[in-house]
């Protein structure tokens, strides 16, 4: 039987908000706990499960936590999990300017999920990934990079898209669908 409710470690109130929205159709509640989990330098499922693996740790029972990447064509996948860091020097209003010099714009968002159970637990797994173009900043800044990144099936940025269209098809979206289908399938 699928949890009615997890453990959410993000102190992000917007990210909470969508990750809310896209879990209620599926009868499951979301808790949250801002915790300042270490990153440590990786791929995206190697922070991921690390962050996963503290957070349970520091819980005491299941958690589910996040990253997200945005990868870069040009740039072989970069900044990828480290994007926080150039959002932080350059904000979404500049981010274009780094593939400045190079005529290929293309990008992928990835959002993985980690779930443990609970402490000792080994951690799962849940990607979506989505493939778009990096553009000067569009539509209303919630968070993160939404604004300079366009979906290639919809030519809008992440942030021109209404709530309910974003939700069914962005990288936080699939990702999310398929930690429900874990959660509710035999296990």
């Amino acid at each position: 039987m699928a949890p009615t409710e997890i453990h959410l470690i993000t102190g992000n109130a917007n990210k909470i908000a969508d990750i809310r929205a896209i879990l209620a159709p599926a009868g499951i509640a979301v808790k949250n706990q801002a915790i300042d989990l270490p990153e440590i330098q990786g791929t995206i499922e190697e922070i991921t499960t690390a962050k996963c693996q503290r957070a349970a740790e520091i819980i005491g029972g299941p958690v589910v936590v996040d990253d997200t990447a945005l990868c870069f064509n040009a740039m072989n996948g970069l900044p990828g999990p480290y994007i926080k860091s150039f959002l932080e020097a350059l904000g979404p209003e500049k981010l274009h300017l780094m593939l400045a010099g190079f005529s290929d714009k293309s990008a992928q968002a990835v959002a993985t999920l980690g779930y443990s159970a609970g402490p000792g637990h080994e951690p799962m797994l849940f990607q979506g990934r989505i493939d778009g173009t990096i553009v000067a900043a569009r539509g209303t800044m919630k968070y993160g990079w939404q604004t300079c990144f366009e979906v290639e099936e919809t030519g809008q940025t992440l942030a021109e898209m209404p709530d309910d269209e974003k939700h069914k098809i962005s990288h936080l979206g699939i990702a999310l669908q398929k930690l429900v289908s874990w959660l509710k399938g035999p296990n």
